[in-house]
């Protein structure tokens, strides 16, 4: 608590102590999570507003996209189409904008809340994106979906309803728990990108999401159930975090 007041007071406040930074600090211990009282987060160069709540992008996250950008950075590949899924605040698919412009031919953003699709706006604006590389869908999953892309990227909601008592009391006290809750055991979402997924990639295309650890084996099974090929990655605390599907008659 000592380090999220000390980064709220220099982050929001440039270590100044007023009326303003006091309330905050009240609210801060209260379990309103310190990104929102600040106001945004950095996402992997891109500044991301958080004022309309969305989902507060993690770390776990950073890692693995950090690692997607990498891959396409030393990749011959250009035009891409790509779909950011359960986009949330958009801060996917905007760092993919920021670090991969001259490769990116657009990306769409895909969100079921009217609310966050204006924080897209908002983030998109704010970094600087063209409006020609972004387009905005209003979708529960892949409901209004059109087009074919090269890459699917998701963080859909994975967390089971039953383990609730395991998560941090802020997250579903101040976080939107559409964004982190899944019936069936968390896979409901996880399913739909399995087994409705391929329909919407272009040839070679493939899907990147993130997922808890302890499902790796029972998406295993479903991506094998789907004629699917799944390759796993671990992600910055060891653990198994996110992975790529693509249909079988691609090469990773």
């Amino acid at each position: 608590m000592k380090q999220e007041i000390l980064w709220l007071l220099n982050e929001k406040y440039q270590g100044k102590k007023t009326k303003e930074f006091e309330k905050d600090a009240l609210l801060l211990k209260k379990g309103v999570p310190v990104d929102y009282l600040i106001g945004f987060v950095n996402f992997l160069g891109a500044k991301i507003d958080l004022s309309k709540r969305p989902f507060i992008p993690r770390e776990e996250t950073q890692f693995w996209v950090k690692n997607f950008i990498l891959s396409l950075k030393s990749s011959k590949k250009k035009d891409l189409l790509i779909l950011d899924l359960f986009a949330g605040s958009g801060a996917i698919g905007i760092a993919l904008l920021k670090n991969l412009s001259k490769k990116i031919k657009r990306v769409d953003f895909g969100e079921k809340n009217g609310k966050f699709l204006k924080q897209i706006k908002i983030n998109i604006l704010l970094n600087k994106i063209p409006l020609k590389k972004a387009k905005l869908i209003k979708t529960d999953v892949f409901e209004n979906i059109k087009e074919k892309y090269h890459f699917i990227l998701a963080n859909p909601p994975y967390c089971d309803p039953k383990k609730r008592k395991w998560f941090q009391k802020s997250v579903l006290n101040y976080e939107p728990k559409e964004a982190v809750l899944a019936k069936d055991d968390g896979l409901y979402f996880i399913k739909k990108l399995i087994f409705e997924g391929k329909k919407y990639l272009k040839k070679g295309g493939k899907i990147l999401f993130e997922f808890s650890p302890e499902q790796k084996e029972k998406i295993k099974n479903l991506a094998k159930n789907s004629g699917l090929e799944v390759k796993f990655f671990k992600d910055n605390y060891n653990l198994w975090r996110s992975a790529m599907l693509w249909p079988k008659y691609d090469k990773f």
